[in-house]
């Protein structure tokens, strides 16, 4: 049954996925009155999460948000697809880095480095930050069911160089690269809801309290002795991207125990507060808010 998905769909995939960009977003504006207005895909998921994130705001300010949105939405997918087949030259071109020199200057300080970052704008293009830097390029991704989807995204997301590693994997990853002293960099989104048997800190987001936050990228640059980056992507127009980097600290150790998750978050926070509608809002991230065990 797989197999034939991926015969049925794959096709599909690379045919828009060839598309310039003009049609590309001309598809994705008649898939947003699909998605938007016939579909209505959580909708009212998106709307408690503004409600939530932005209380000061009356709701007409927040069902524009939410209008603009899916058109982001719709155009990240679209950019996804269009990930099967870009070229250099096109990616370049519409996802520039501000400060990737700045990147090869820490990398002689000797140590390993987690770039963090949050579903805001474009995450998808940063695998062709691999081909800028000296460092080898890792990035943590879940992995899609059928196994020949799975294969042909791995392909389109590793052409640029880096290595993709299943999240449950990425710390044997990170043992090796430690143990034989390969300086790397791992690419983490840490912004979501984590599994609640896997949650270690409750803390807040937007306001919200008692939230379970995600804390590995920050344990494990404790662990391993990294770097602790992040990763702010700056929508300037339609398919086209900035990204700066920013040094959060060098020695992680120093830090207690989820300061550097918070310190994180706020970041997201700033971010998103400049232009919310980049942001990804289908995702439940409030869905366990208040959960929080009592002893």
């Amino acid at each position: 049954m797989d197999l034939i998905i991926y015969i049925l769909v794959y096709p599909l995939i690379w045919i828009i996925s060839i598309l310039p960009f003009r049609i590309l977003y001309l598809f994705s504006d008649f898939l947003y009155v699909i998605v938007y207005y016939l579909v209505g895909y959580r909708k009212k998921v998106v709307l408690d999460n503004l409600k939530l994130a932005f209380p000061e705001k009356e709701e007409k300010e927040l069902l524009l948000i939410r209008k603009k949105f899916y058109h982001h939405f719709v155009d990240v997918f679209m950019e996804m697809i269009k990930s099967f087949t870009i070229s250099e030259k096109q990616i370049y071109k519409r996802y520039k880095y501000t400060n990737v020199d700045f990147l090869n200057e820490l990398y002689n300080n000797g140590k390993s480095s987690i770039l963090v970052g949050a579903h805001y704008a474009n995450w998808e293009w940063i695998m062709c930050l691999n081909q800028l830097v000296k460092y080898k390029g890792v990035a943590a991704y879940t992995k899609v069911n059928n196994v020949y989807l799975n294969n042909a995204i791995l392909k389109s997301r590793g052409k640029f160089g880096v290595l993709l590693k299943q999240t449950s994997k990425i710390i044997k990853e990170m043992d090796y690269n430690h143990t034989n002293n390969i300086q790397a960099m791992y690419g983490l989104l840490s912004d979501q809801s984590p599994q609640l048997k896997k949650t270690h800190y409750w803390g807040q987001f937007f306001g919200v309290k008692n939230l379970p936050i995600h804390t590995g990228a920050e344990m494990l640059a404790k662990k391993y002795d990294m770097n602790f980056l992040y990763m702010n992507v700056e929508k300037i127009k339609r398919g086209y991207y900035e990204i700066t980097f920013e040094l959060i600290t060098e020695n992680a150790k120093k830090y207690a125990n989820y300061e550097l998750t918070d310190i994180f978050l706020n970041k997201v926070e700033k971010q998103v507060n400049t232009k919310p509608a980049y942001y990804f809002w289908t995702h439940k991230r409030f869905k366990h808010k208040d959960k929080a065990p009592t002893n």
